[in-house]
């Protein structure tokens, strides 16, 4: 890999890395896709942004991809007569559509979707999970609750319902403003936030109507019930580890993601790891050793990308940051053990023309020693599928399509390269082995495997694996 790695890396822009010089040095340290957080900046901030993106990436001719992160429902409680106050352990606490400024015996509470989701017995979590409220007894327009856990509060701090349905589409006029935004301005892939159901998935299908990817964020306990079906509806899937924890006991946070990390490679979607990944590197230049263990174990998961957020938006060491993510996956990736742990949780193949294909070609790379496989793809559905097989070698994607090579930029062990069509199936063998000579994957005598589908030009026509040899005329 010109990389040097198979999992990638995804970097977070923001006040810290937002300079055309900033971003670039983020790019040539490892960020192989940027992440535009919509929850902060304006449009006219992102644009420039993503524009400078698409500078360097004309530059380099190396496709990146962006992802845009959209800010999703904000439950919140409203003031405090003195904008703070402090409630106790075991005392009553009311919540109410009242929006008389609050004290230390209610709140208001300007949610009433929260109202009719509630019953008693339910827990309400505030200020991220400090503050922990039980209901006594609740109607449509107030709850009234004992405090479990007591503490200092203050105005618009967020209100979390764990295990509750709150009748609340993942999409707010905010966020439909700004995905169209992203579509217009060419995004990669549309960042869902507040996903409960796959419903909510599905309406922003409708909405983005093929011009970009679903990336859907797996922060709340709820989309775990559904996880198999919302995998199955999205293109992406991002463990947010940070609103996880919150609905979700600590402790059970490592045991979700590896589930949601292990459901996502049976059906082959791309898989991100995010939240405190390097979460000291924000004001120090160097991790905890418990932050590195971290990051390695996401990588011995065979998580396709992991991600830094605070560390590369607003930190003190953002270059650090991405440098330090690039050697602890290249460390993992060198240790012997790495290799064998992927080779024992292939996936079972569906009944597909595709994974027939894939599989082979996985084998065939590991019994033949080849340099690396090479996919043809118009989607760049034949390059992840044989990234599901998590083989030994280095993947090629090559595609006709620009925003198809940007997406392949977040897929495990793929190296994305844009083409031209081949004209029939030996040309098309001559450019894979000339493009893999150029990317420095192969070199005069190696072999390599072809994958690609006939006709060309249709998806999800993968039929074809041929073994090549790079030849003396091949550049």
């Amino acid at each position: 890999m010109p990389r040097g790695r198979h999992t990638k890396i995804v970097a977070t822009l923001g006040p810290a890395s937002s300079e055309p010089h900033q971003i670039e040095a983020l790019f040539e340290a490892g960020a192989d896709v940027f992440r535009l957080n919509f929850s902060h900046g304006i449009h006219n901030e992102h644009r420039r942004r993503l524009y400078h993106i698409r500078q360097i990436e004309r530059v380099t001719d190396r496709p990146i991809g962006v992802l845009m992160d959209l800010q999703g429902p904000k439950l919140r409680l409203g003031q405090f007569v003195d904008h703070r106050t402090v409630i106790k352990t075991g005392d009553d606490f009311r919540l109410d559509l009242d929006p008389t400024p609050g004290d230390q015996r209610r709140a208001p509470l300007p949610h009433r979707e929260i109202f009719s989701a509630l019953s008693v017995g339910a827990e309400l979590l505030l200020d991220d999970g400090k503050i922990r409220l039980r209901v006594r007894r609740c109607g449509k327009t107030f709850a009234e609750t004992e405090v479990v856990t007591g503490g200092p509060l203050s105005d618009h701090k967020g209100v979390n319902l764990p295990n509750a349905l709150v009748n609340l589409s993942a999409l707010t006029a905010k966020d439909k403003k700004d995905l169209l935004f992203g579509v217009d301005m060419g995004i990669d892939w549309i960042a869902l936030s507040f996903v409960q159901r796959p419903e909510d998935v599905l309406e922003a299908r409708r909405l983005v109507d093929g011009h970009t990817a679903i990336l859907t964020k797996i922060e709340k306990p709820l989309a775990i019930e559904q996880l198999d079906k919302i995998i199955e509806l999205s293109d992406v899937l991002m463990v947010a580890r940070g609103d996880l924890g919150v609905e979700a006991a600590v402790e059970d946070v490592p045991i979700l993601q590896k589930r949601i990390v292990e459901a996502c490679r049976r059906q082959g979607k791309p898989v991100i790891v995010a939240t405190q990944m390097l979460e000291s590197m924000i004001d120090a230049p160097a991790p905890t050793r418990a932050e590195a263990s971290d990051v390695a174990t996401a990588v011995y998961d065979g998580v396709d990308a992991v991600m830094l957020s605070a560390e590369s938006a607003a930190g003190k060491y953002p270059l650090e940051s991405v440098k330090m993510m690039d050697r602890i996956v290249r460390r993992v990736e060198n240790d012997p053990s790495y290799q064998r742990v992927m080779r024992s949780e292939y996936a079972i193949p569906q009944e597909t023309k595709s994974d027939a294909i894939s599989a082979a070609a996985r084998t065939v790379a590991e019994t033949l020693c080849v340099n690396c496989i090479i996919t043809y793809s118009r989607s760049g559905a034949t390059a992840r599928r044989v990234a599901r097989e998590r083989p030994g070698v280095p993947i090629l994607g090559i595609t006709v399509e620009r925003q198809t090579a940007r997406q392949l930029s977040l897929v495990w062990g793929v190296h994305c390269c844009q083409a031209t069509e081949p004209r029939g199936f030996a040309d098309m063998t001559e450019r894979a082995c000339r493009v893999a000579l150029q990317e420095g994957m192969a070199t005069i005598g190696d072999s390599v495997i072809v994958t690609a589908g006939v006709p060309f030009g249709r998806s999800g026509s993968t039929n074809i694996l041929r073994i090549a040899t790079i030849e003396d005329d091949a550049d």
